[in-house]
């Protein structure tokens, strides 16, 4: 509800205001420490990170409220924000986006968790779950650069709004495409901030989706294995309707005004 997201990102803000605030039966305060301000940013901003690659994960719609208290803590806690990136970008290159190139003297292991993947007693994770993964990821930083905290005074710009979004898209087209991985992330992103990159960006927002449907899915497509093709059609699929109905739906559990109330 509304009120429950108020009540958690006040409790945030004022332990980051220095403020004391009762958790777990305890009353804290980043005073109690010289360095317990800088603990609590970088805790918070992993905890943020780890919200997207569990619960995003698992339930799409969960992006929405976590995305809105982060932007609203980014906003007055620039820090937050900076590490917050530096904790998304580790666990998920493609959210800068970069795909880690295989170096002489390298193992194996450690390349994998450069790009992501968790590796537990020398085990890599399946592909199925790493893409999991990595959705999550990429919805929660696709809410965050659309949404801002209703409460806030809202004077300056989005701390990191839709033109970082631009630019990811931009970006990730200039690169080489990885199978499964590249038409998973670009179909989560779009769901989540096409609609609100289509109402900033209009015609070149169209541009670049043509772009993608007419020259970027083939380049997909060629490096794509039959027992791949699942995510490309979803997107194929996303895609086209989107070029029909001339429109980008709103992402399904987009906060609307009356959650507010709730």
């Amino acid at each position: 509800a509304g009120s429950q997201l108020r009540e958690i990102f006040d409790k945030i803000n004022n332990l980051l205001s220095g403020k004391s605030v009762v958790s777990g039966g305890r009353t804290v305060s980043v005073t109690q420490h010289p360095q317990g301000l800088d603990f609590v940013y970088y805790k918070l901003a992993e905890k943020f990170v780890n919200q997207g690659e569990e619960e995003v994960a698992s339930h799409h719609d969960a992006a929405f409220p976590i995305a809105v208290v982060a932007s609203g803590i980014w906003e007055i806690h620039p820090r937050v924000g900076d590490l917050f990136l530096a904790h998304l970008h580790k666990k998920c290159p493609y959210s800068v986006p970069f795909y880690p190139a295989l170096k002489e003297g390298t193992s194996m292991e450690e390349y994998q968790r450069m790009l992501g993947y968790q590796v537990k007693d020398s085990k890599v994770e399946e592909q199925d779950h790493f893409l999991k993964r990595m959705s999550g990821l990429i919805r929660l930083y696709a809410a965050i650069i659309q949404l801002r905290w209703p409460y806030g005074n809202k004077q300056g710009p989005h701390p990191h709004g839709l033109n970082y979004g631009w630019r990811w898209l931009a970006q990730m087209l200039n690169m080489e495409p990885l199978a499964d991985v590249t038409a998973t992330l670009l179909l989560d992103f779009l769901e989540v901030c096409g609609n609100a990159l289509m109402k900033q960006y209009q015609v070149q927002f169209w541009k670049i989706i043509l772009l993608i449907r007419e020259e970027y899915i083939p380049r997909i497509e060629a490096i794509t294995s039959s027992g791949q093709m699942g995510s490309l059609m979803r997107f194929k699929q996303f895609l086209e309707k989107c070029l029909q109905q001339k429109e980008v739906p709103l992402p399904k559990g987009a906060l609307q005004s009356s959650f507010w109330k709730s």
